[in-house]
């Protein structure tokens, strides 16, 4: 995802933890506050109805966010002998991999998707989201291939990556065919998917691979965008108090309609009499 504030790229020792460090969501939450900056301030009585202080421009940015930090929490409940990696920055244009997740079952790269309330599917090479086809698929190849080429080049030896795509929020998942390479799962199911892989690496294996790519330095050395994680749970915090307000005047306005209806329907059979002997 392109990102344009960052930060300096961190001298070679902190380069190399940087990575190992990075709270999920890094890249998207920081390209999502920078729409956000440029979004009008609620007035009070849009405040005072609840609505949401997301403007158009900010909110896909911010669904994804959420999306990529629910599938961190999940990648949490894997096991201590599985590591995750979160916003790995690759290219020239701030694109990054959303998780890059290594093991005993194998080296996987994770391309979140918040899909909430959607229908999503997905038959050989085709992924539809509400009907409309998407990227998904080829997005997750390419950043699997990347991947394995760079920590191929990293470790001097091949390293083999499984794209997978992990779907969060949706009603409906129908898979007709799946697809050759990557694997479609729903958040749910991600953690037990991945401890039921079958080993391909041992210790020394993973621990080399996870060294390596949480090295700033195998994935190109590409600027760190700017992430304010206080002023995302701030704003998190915000558009959660807008829905519950919203909803809170749903109920109050069809509280308000009940007695109306109590009152036509205690008036209906006169009227229908009425009309009936004209």
């Amino acid at each position: 995802m392109p990102v344009p504030d960052r930060e300096p790229t961190p001298p070679a020792r902190e380069a190399s933890d940087a990575l190992r460090l990075r709270p999920p969501g890094s890249a998207v939450i920081a390209e999502m506050l920078r729409e956000h900056a440029a979004t009008p301030p609620r007035t009070g009585v849009a405040r005072f109805f609840g609505a949401s202080p997301l403007g158009v421009e900010a909110r896909p940015w911010y669904m994804g966010a959420l999306g990529e930090l629910e599938i961190a929490r999940v990648l949490d409940q894997v096991g201590p002998e599985w590591h995750a990696i979160h916003a790995v920055p690759v290219g020239t244009k701030g694109s990054d991999i959303d998780h890059v997740v290594i093991g005993p079952g194998g080296v996987f790269t994770i391309n979140s998707k918040n899909h909430d309330g959607g229908k999503v599917w997905v038959a050989g090479k085709a992924l539809l989201v509400n009907g409309q086809r998407t990227k998904h698929l080829r997005n997750a190849e390419h950043e699997a291939d990347r991947a394995a080429k760079l920590l191929t080049l990293a470790v001097g030896a091949p390293v083999s990556v499984t794209p997978i795509v992990a779907v969060v929020g949706a009603k409906d998942i129908t898979v007709r065919e799946r697809p050759d390479r990557v694997i479609i799962l729903r958040a749910s199911q991600l953690a037990r998917w991945l401890r039921r892989r079958p080993q391909t690496l041992d210790a020394s294996q993973v621990a080399q691979l996870v060294d390596r790519a949480s090295d700033l330095a195998t994935w190109g050395n590409q600027p760190l965008p700017v992430a304010d994680l206080s002023a995302f749970d701030k704003l998190r915090a915000d558009v959660v108090s807008a829905h519950r307000r919203r909803l809170a005047w749903a109920v109050v306005g069809l509280a308000a309609l009940f007695p109306a209806a109590y009152a036509f329907l205690a008036v209906l059979p006169g009227l229908v009499s009425a009309f009936i002997t004209r």
